[in-house]
């Protein structure tokens, strides 16, 4: 007698059913903690539409920057605290690497767990206890660029 184990036909087909559901789980659960899923109030451009007279590396003009507000661009939040006074700062909360997801009422916002930031940058409500970082811009022909 062969000493090599048999598998029946109803062992086989329940292990490929356990296996292709254990599959089907995985990819569930994979997708479920996507940030793709993730939807921002603000309006978000990465680089001119062709035919824009928009020059190449500019986050945004000046106009599109509400005085008292700001706008995330990117990974870049741009602010305009007082009229001209242009600021950048990183578009990731420093609670735990959420992307920020718009500024409404002077303040920056991150919809994962309610932490909020002044137009400066720094924290106005926790739980994030660290300011964003700035990120270097300057006002070009009434654009803005990364410095």
């Amino acid at each position: 007698m062969d000493d090599q184990p048999t598998v029946t036909r109803r062992r086989f087909v329940a292990g490929t059913g356990l296996a292709v559901g254990a599959t089907a789980i995985a990819l569930t659960v994979s997708s479920c903690g996507s940030s793709d899923s993730e939807t921002t109030t603000t309006t978000e451009s990465q680089a001119p539409p062709p035919g824009s007279t928009a020059a190449a590396g500019v986050l945004a003009p000046v106009s599109d920057v509400p005085v008292g507000g700001g706008i995330i661009v990117g990974d870049v939040v741009l602010t305009q605290a007082t009229a001209g006074r242009i600021a950048g700062f990183s578009a990731t909360c420093t609670h735990t690497g959420c992307k920020l997801s718009g500024v409404t009422d002077g303040k920056i916002n991150c919809p994962c767990h309610g932490s909020k930031f002044n137009l400066d940058g720094t924290v106005s409500n926790g739980p994030a206890k660290t300011a964003l970082p700035a990120v270097p811009v300057e006002v070009t022909d009434g654009n803005i660029i990364k410095a």
